[in-house]
């Protein structure tokens, strides 16, 4: 499904990524861990297709087309849906309107039975329909923010989800409904990029299944199974960096 070829991407002049490639086929559960500054959302959102992130050599295949120089909604039409580390707030827009155009424009439903979707699936991440009435994002917490990323990548059922840091700034029962809804996800068929620094997302997910890569300094330096998640939890990166201890 996604092919990242020999990736070079630059912010504001300063290169961040250092020749990234990774394959990602139908129906996989990828992870990537690294230490701040590895460039790990600098790849998601690269792959989502933000503009601040330029790519200087290399390329971004989505299921056998060049998206490298696609728009961020020419991408998301395509399928690849990117849910925020720190999700914006939205002053005015209301979270159900939001929504309800996403359904419609995006999945054709009527608005009335665009309605009743979004309210039943809110209630699966803790919404009730006065959350819904609030705008988007404004005054949520760290746990309401992610759940509602959520949401939406339930209600869209994209081909590729991307999930940067879902864990972070989350408390221990958000964690918990955010990782089973991202197994559901899976489970439906979603291809899944998530990063994170910890292993503690996973409690309600399958390790076994998962593919993970390693990164510092914008390169991939070890990929593997779950068992790279263990080590980490267990020493810490200067497990995988040969002794350097990393935050």
């Amino acid at each position: 499904m996604l092919k990242i070829e020999d990736l070079h991407v630059e912010v504001e002049g300063r290169e961040i990524l250092r020749g990234i490639n990774l394959a990602v086929n139908d129906g996989e559960f990828h992870v990537i861990m690294g230490p701040n500054g590895s460039g790990k959302s600098t790849l998601a959102l690269t792959i989502a297709g933000h503009p601040k992130y330029k790519v200087t050599k290399g390329k971004i295949i989505f299921n056998g087309e060049d998206i490298t120089s696609s728009s961020p909604d020419e991408r998301a039409r395509k399928g690849i849906l990117l849910a925020f580390q720190v999700p914006p707030e939205i002053e005015g827009v209301r979270i159900l309107d939001f929504l309800i155009q996403v359904l419609t424009e995006i999945k054709g439903m009527k608005p009335e039975e665009a309605y009743d979707v979004v309210l039943n699936k809110a209630k699966e991440l803790w919404f009730d329909d006065k959350d819904m009435r609030r705008f988007v994002n404004v005054g949520f917490s760290g746990g309401e923010r992610k759940r509602l990323e959520l949401l939406q990548a339930l209600l869209l059922e994209p081909k590729l989800l991307l999930l940067d840091e879902p864990d972070s700034g989350v408390d221990v029962d958000s964690l918990s409904v955010i990782s089973r809804k991202i197994e559901e996800l899976h489970n439906r068929g979603v291809s899944i990029i998530l990063i994170t620094h910890y292993g503690r997302i996973f409690g309600h997910i399958d390790k076994e299944k998962l593919k993970v890569h390693v990164m510092k300094d914008g390169k991939i330096v070890k990929s593997g199974g779950s068992e790279i998640i263990d080590m980490i939890e267990r020493e810490g990166f200067k497990a995988i960096f040969g002794g350097e201890n990393v935050e």
